[in-house]
């Protein structure tokens, strides 16, 4: 009698274990090694004595030599895993020694001069920026911190690169309300900002920055989009449009924001890979259908020439969306940029590998965001949509026509949100104490508008700004914005009273970490999960029918 498939899951899911270690899928787990290294550092009540880093530093390059010595390749796989851990374990004391900061323990007051280096936001009324290198004036109190984050009167135009003196209060970051809440401290240490401050007086610009600095250059960019848009489009309309377009969040109200959470869309409104991926994504098709629809380019390599293309529209878009500090788009862009490269080399593009890779090099640079909320939901749903495009499909014939397309379009659609939004449940519910139980119906009904309308014809207005015939694509992408706005509203309507407010303990992180640890290992971890759900759903039965004595 063949064996029943329950049981028989210890068996095959050690084959499977083996087949993905032969398979050289370790690599994927290297990204879950350096994070648990930081995770355990993280936790560590004191700071670790040097002699811990220079012991575990040596046992570590021991256990590497070690294993090039006895030439034994499943050894050196296992080593590098616990390389990686070892170097999770210290990214963020090396970081800190790079680009940590003091941080100011008692307010300050005086008159400062300081650089403006990056410009956060801006509306007509208030702007916000991080300024360095903030030098007292009179008998002002000095301040030893690298940068901080400024709330300062519009009516002075300041731009990065600029020097200016105002008269500030400066004031303490202020720690996490709750044991295991959002701790800013920690995070603005690791980007060198050691005080929040706002002016208390007058602000002066006393030296305009250099015409060339590229930050400065990009800004004015994004500052002459952000006024063509107010132009044409109002309110809530306009501040969705900055948002997608120039990645300025600040105009969106708390009422839209609340509506957008509680249908799943409020990701929609945040430059990430969604956005890069429609425009990257629309200039290769372009380019690629201009090459091949010319005679006398049908023997140029149109597909790499769009590639190429399309990782310059990606670096553009990001430019506009804040650069590196927009951690959602730089992430992005990366992937796309591995990606593309995929298909300039001939390989396979979408693959947990390149997945790996990207997360690698995003731990490498910012370890600390490991533990925002935006790169572990992005990181999860990247993970689970790639796992389950690697799995074995079982799909029939496709549909063909119009109608098999549409068809075909919307359950693509919904099966991306379904896949998206259980791999990021979790982490959205221990982060936000909030659940959107109908954010697939929301996002069916929006991303039509979304990927149709709103981004074709922001990323076609801003093209036709330097002529000054952006208002009618602006106009298209405001009712665009207006129509996903009422279906917020509608799907909103459907989830009252069934909305979840989870508080969940840090422990439940690290079981989804392992989850997606699992997924991306194995090609077949989804199928553990489905036989795994048919064992508990077989233990009432076997319960029941157990003999007793």
């Amino acid at each position: 009698m063949a064996a029943s498939p329950v049981w028989s899951l210890p068996r095959s899911f050690c084959q499977a274990l083996l087949k993905a270690t032969d398979n050289r899928r370790l690599f994927v787990l290297l990204p879950f090694s350096l994070i648990a290294g930081l995770t355990i550092y993280a936790v560590l009540p004191n700071e670790p004595a040097p002699e811990l880093f220079a012991l575990g530093t040596a046992l570590t390059l021991g256990t590497l030599a070690l294993s090039l010595w006895q030439r034994s390749l499943s050894q050196l796989r296992w080593a590098t895993q616990l390389a990686a851990l070892w170097l999770g374990f210290c990214l963020l004391p090396i970081h800190a020694a790079l680009f940590g900061t003091s941080m100011l323990a008692y307010p300050a007051y005086g008159i400062y001069e300081a650089q403006v280096d990056e410009i956060i936001s801006s509306d007509g009324e208030e702007r916000r920026l991080v300024a360095s290198g903030l030098l007292p004036i009179g008998d002002s109190r000095p301040v030893d911190i690298r940068r901080a984050r400024l709330l300062l009167p519009a009516d002075v135009d300041l731009q990065p690169g600029d020097r200016m003196r105002a008269e500030l209060r400066l004031a303490p970051i202020p720690g996490p309300i709750l044991p295991g809440a959002h701790d800013s401290q920690f995070h603005a240490y690791f980007i060198g900002i050691g005080a929040y401050g706002s002016a208390i007086g007058s602000v002066e610009r006393i030296v305009e920055g250099e015409a060339a600095n590229l930050g400065r250059q990009v800004q004015a960019l994004r500052d002459r989009i952000a006024a063509r848009i107010d132009a044409v489009l109002d309110d809530d309309t306009a501040a969705i449009g900055k948002a997608m377009v120039v990645g300025d969040q600040s105009g969106i109200s708390d009422e839209i924001r609340d509506v957008m959470a509680a249908s799943g869309l409020a990701h929609i409104y945040s430059i990430s890979g969604l956005h890069l991926s429609i425009v990257a994504g629309g200039v290769f098709w372009l380019v690629r259908l201009l090459l091949a629809s010319i005679p006398l380019l049908v023997s140029w390599p149109a597909k790499h020439i769009a590639a190429v293309a399309g990782i310059i529209a990606a670096f553009l878009y990001l430019l506009l969306a804040g650069g590196v500090d927009n951690v959602p788009a730089f992430r992005s862009t990366l992937m796309l940029a591995l990606i593309f490269g995929a298909v300039l080399a001939g390989r396979r593009a979408l693959t947990m590998r390149n997945v790996a890779i990207a997360a690698i090099l995003i731990i490498l640079i910012d370890p600390a965001s490991v533990f925002r909320p935006s790169f572990q939901l992005s990181f999860a749903a990247v993970v689970g949509l790639i796992g389950i495009y690697e799995m074995p499909q079982r799909w029939g014939n496709a549909a063909t026509g119009g109608v098999g397309r549409i068809v075909r379009t919307v359950v693509a659609t919904g099966w991306t949100s379904l896949i998206a939004g259980a791999a990021t449940l979790l982490f959205s519910a221990y982060h936000f104490q909030q659940t959107s139980p109908l954010s697939v119906v929301g996002n069916v009904l929006a991303l039509p508008f979304v990927g149709l309308v709103i981004m074709p014809f922001g990323a076609l207005s801003v093209l036709l700004m330097p002529f000054n015939l952006e208002a009618p694509a602006l106009l298209l992408m405001g009712w665009g914005i207006d129509r996903m706005v009422d279906v917020a509203e509608l799907v909103a309507g459907w989830s009252a009273g069934i909305t979840g407010n989870p508080l969940l303990s840090g422990w439940t992180i690290v079981c989804g970490l392992g989850a997606l640890a699992w997924f991306s290992f194995l090609k077949t971890g989804g199928a553990y999960w489905v036989r795994l759900w048919r064992l508990r759903l077989s233990l009432p039965w076997v319960s029941i029918h157990v003999p007793t004595s």
